[in-house]
């Protein structure tokens, strides 16, 4: 299986975007519709506004229970009744890359409660992480959620959560894009 995934923001795409601004940083380009493949941008025949990519892998900063946590709680993506997304690339500090992988795993859990925040919200919202930084993208993290309409609210109150945290002083990027799936 392909772990590789490219994001397409353009005129086509399975995903209508609603909106997309900027809660930290620079903006992107708005773009009408958004189309996720599961291909790296070198593959592609379909060429948008703007394409970000990232891959797919290992959990990072959680430990064993909280990984055995997520598992049982998370459910997949492509649900028939989540017909609204969210894409968030975000961007973290050269501070933040700078610290050691145990200073980063205490101030994403034990000071932030990542993992924590996050199980609340599961199994309504699906998320997956790729990664971005590693393919020399203008962002580390591409952030991927589903969601049933009537968990908007409840979305909204989970970045609000996320983004007061401790984590987020090292985010010097990040974008808010809010999809609804194309009939």
């Amino acid at each position: 299986m392909n772990n590789h995934y490219s994001f397409i923001g353009g005129f086509e795409g399975q995903w209508q975007v609603n909106r997309c601004e900027a809660v930290i940083g620079e903006p992107i380009e708005p773009v009408q519709k958004l189309n996720v493949v599961n291909a790296p941008a070198s593959q592609l025949t379909q060429r948008g506004t703007w394409v970000l990519q990232g891959f797919t892998s290992n959990v990072r900063y959680a430990e064993r229970h909280e990984i055995a946590q997520l598992r049982a709680r998370q459910e997949g993506l492509n649900r028939p009744t989540s017909t609204c997304a969210a894409l968030i690339p975000i961007k973290k500090s050269p501070e933040w890359w700078a610290l050691s992988q145990d200073e980063r795993r205490a101030i994403f859990e034990a000071q932030s409660h990542h993992t924590e925040i996050g199980l609340a919200y599961l199994p309504e919202i699906a998320r997956q992480l790729h990664h971005s930084r590693d393919l020399g993208e203008p962002f580390d993290f591409l952030t991927w959620f589903e969601f049933a309409p009537e968990h908007t609210a409840a979305f909204d109150e989970l970045l609000v959560k996320l983004r007061a945290s401790e984590e987020w002083k090292y985010v010097e990027r990040e974008i808010d894009i809010r999809l609804v799936k194309n009939n």
